[in-house]
């Protein structure tokens, strides 16, 4: 498959063209892709976004945009794509300064190849108008100090309770994002609904943004992340102060290590892998945005952050509340009338495990325990318990680096690897072969 070059517009206005183009995304036609963003109240925010900040979030749209509509299976090792992309960005210099860096960054999170050229715009109409209507509004501004991530999963909900039993709910803002189905948004509506009830929060302290690439075709969809965290990145930047972003995940699914070498494609997804973070973090920081990325359950098991959960009797109460499978709506395509966990996608397994290792009642819905729907849930089974089998900690050392490179802190992030497999193990330990015939 050779360079597809791409010409990324987000404003209609926009007449930018080359002669080498084979396609135009518009961000602004919603036939291509469809964003909420503007559709929220900024009002009560003290400042405009800064530039810098929009111009990630616009990027990381298209980005996002472009991973879902363009199938991996044209590469030509039917799994990484090479794509040149025309950026329109208001702070060019700093974007050109840092044009390699975005570059590796997105290689290593997508598997792709990525090129970008990047050209100057102006503020559109559409940021004028909200640019103006957050300056003169005299609404009582927030004072946030943290930003979290999210997004209805368990991972998300244990951090959400963990900060707010330790600090005042006028100090975060919580940031979550779907796209489309309803396998997540009601997820999210009812942890956060429970979460104002037990804390005693305002709906003001949750922003829900949805993002959609229409006609996606891909399902790997590895830049999601980068989208996602763009969301909260470009609010704290309306702070002019150091935000931290909190983005709670535990340190095994964190490290993505494939159970085996035929899981080495989409499976490891490095969505919030430590290395893609340091270099987002990097990125940040060379862009004078002030947020501070912080993820502290990276060394942490899923098991352990249940168990030390600072309100675990309300976690027990919502655990059937919170969703971490890959795919919640297939369910539903098959006539199901309750969206539900799938139990045998790695997401799945790794909180079943966990629920197991923390001795707690587990109410959530699975739609197979014992993998026995079918091929799929078997074929997983089979990977899985290959992958415990040969697990041996006296390798982990090489094993961690499988999904990229773990260059400090390099006992620590062996330690929660070792305790994460010895939970999965725990787990699968309960089906025999038998169960695979």
């Amino acid at each position: 498959m050779s360079k597809i070059n791409i010409v990324a517009k987000i404003d209609k206005e926009d007449d930018f063209s080359v002669d080498s183009t084979d396609m135009h995304y518009n961000l602004y036609d919603n036939n291509i892709f469809t964003y909420t963003f503007w559709n929220n109240n900024y009002c009560n925010f003290p400042n405009f976004f800064s530039a810098s900040a929009l111009d990630l979030f616009y990027i990381s749209l298209i980005i996002y945009g472009l991973d879902r509509i363009i199938p991996r299976e044209k590469g030509d090792d039917c799994w990484s794509r090479d794509l040149k992309v025309y950026l329109p960005v208001l702070d060019i210099e700093k974007w050109n300064e840092n044009k390699n860096h975005l570059e590796e960054m997105l290689n290593f999170l997508s598997g792709d190849t990525w090129e970008f050229e990047f050209r100057k715009r102006e503020f559109t109409a559409l940021e004028l108008k909200v640019k103006n209507k957050m300056e003169s509004s005299t609404t009582e501004k927030l004072d946030i100090r943290i930003i979290c991530m999210f997004s209805g999963g368990l991972d998300s909900f244990i951090g959400a309770i963990d900060l707010l039993e330790q600090i005042q709910p006028s100090d975060i803002l919580f940031v979550s994002h779907y796209g489309g189905g309803k396998g997540v948004i009601e997820y999210q509506k009812a942890l956060s609904k429970n979460l104002i009830s037990e804390y005693n929060l305002s709906p003001e302290n949750f922003k829900s943004f949805y993002a959609s690439a229409k006609h996606g075709v891909e399902d790997t969809t590895r830049t999601r992340s980068f989208m996602f965290f763009a969301h909260a990145i470009v609010l704290a930047s309306t702070m002019n102060k150091n935000i931290k972003l909190v983005i709670p995940e535990n340190g095994l699914i964190s490290l993505n290590i494939p159970l085996t070498n035929s899981r080495l494609g989409s499976s490891s997804t490095r969505t919030t892998h430590p290395y893609y973070i340091k270099l987002l973090k990097q990125l940040i920081n060379n862009l004078n945005i002030e947020v501070d990325i912080e993820n502290p359950y990276q060394f942490t098991t899923k098991g352990e952050m249940i168990l030390e959960c600072l309100n675990l009797e309300f976690l027990k109460e919502n655990i059937n509340n919170t969703m971490s499978c890959s795919h919640p709506d297939q369910g539903r395509m098959k006539g199901d009338t309750v969206t539900s966990h799938c139990g045998y996608c790695l997401p799945c397994v790794i909180r079943r495990a966990s629920i197991l290792k923390a001795t707690i009642t587990d109410t959530s819905i699975y739609r197979d325990l014992d993998f026995s729907s079918g091929p799929t849930a078997k074929t997983n089974l089979m990977s899985y318990k290959i992958g415990v089998q040969k697990f041996n900690e006296k390798l982990s050392f090489l094993k961690i680096q499988n999904s990229g490179p773990i260059t400090s802190n390099i006992e620590d992030f062996i330690g929660v690897y070792n305790r994460g497999m010895n939970e999965l193990t725990n787990l699968l330990g309960e089906f025999n072969e038998s169960v695979l015939s």
